[in-house]
């Protein structure tokens, strides 16, 4: 339900409204914050919601033309500790999805719960999609097998900026190995190749619907 905020309309709970120049002014002042410490979860998600307003439009269209995606952005379902039935991810075999996202879970000590709720986009639907993106990063996570130290995390925005073109995506893949020492930057080499291959391409094709 919509509600006034200072002659804008709400479009949902936690929604700000804000002008174009608004957007900018943060998008330029998280970039900073994020670039000068990429662990400032909550300037990288401000980041995302200020810049992409193209490409979200984008992964709400890959999402409705693709059966899967289609009925996500239909159901809306969100993965939280809650909507999760953890005891039987835990039991299921070693090297299926379910368990390997579990033990990344325990072993990282993260919380799907931990994601920060979108403000500053002004589209109901395209708020739920980059809440979507949030929830399965650490899906990503696990399908690449990459920590969360600051390689894993570059690796995985490397995977997201081919998959959604995301700005945020490809600022933090861009900026992000200026902060790696030079073997971690071999191993991010190494990674990134495979998933430039075309055999991870296609592999992931429909990732940000799942």
């Amino acid at each position: 339900m919509e509600e006034e905020v200072e002659g804008w309309h709400q479009l949902y709970p936690g929604h700000i409204p804000t002008s174009p120049l608004q957007k900018a002014l943060l998008a330029a002042g998280s970039a900073v914050m994020a670039l000068y410490d990429p662990y400032r979860h909550d300037m990288v998600a401000v980041l995302g919601e200020t810049t992409g307003c193209l490409a979200l439009p984008n992964l709400r269209d890959k999402m409705k033309n693709h059966p899967e995606g289609y009925r996500i952005l239909r159901e809306r379902p969100c993965i939280r500790l809650s909507t999760l039935d953890m005891a039987r991810l835990q039991g299921l075999p070693d090297g299926t999805l379910g368990r390997e996202y579990v033990r990344f879970l325990e072993n990282n000590k993260v919380s799907p719960d931990t994601r920060m709720p979108p403000k500053f986009v002004d589209d109901e639907e395209l708020a739920y999609v980059i809440q979507r993106y949030r929830e399965v990063h650490d899906l990503m996570h696990t399908l690449l097998g990459m920590p969360t130290n600051m390689l894993g995390e570059v690796v995985v925005k490397w995977f997201e900026a081919i998959q959604t073109g995301l700005p945020m995506c490809v600022l933090g893949a861009a900026f992000g190995p200026v902060r790696l020492s030079t073997r971690g930057e071999s191993v991010m080499d190494s990674s990134v190749s495979l998933l430039l291959s075309s055999h991870a391409k296609e592999a992931v094709t429909a990732l940000p619907c799942h």
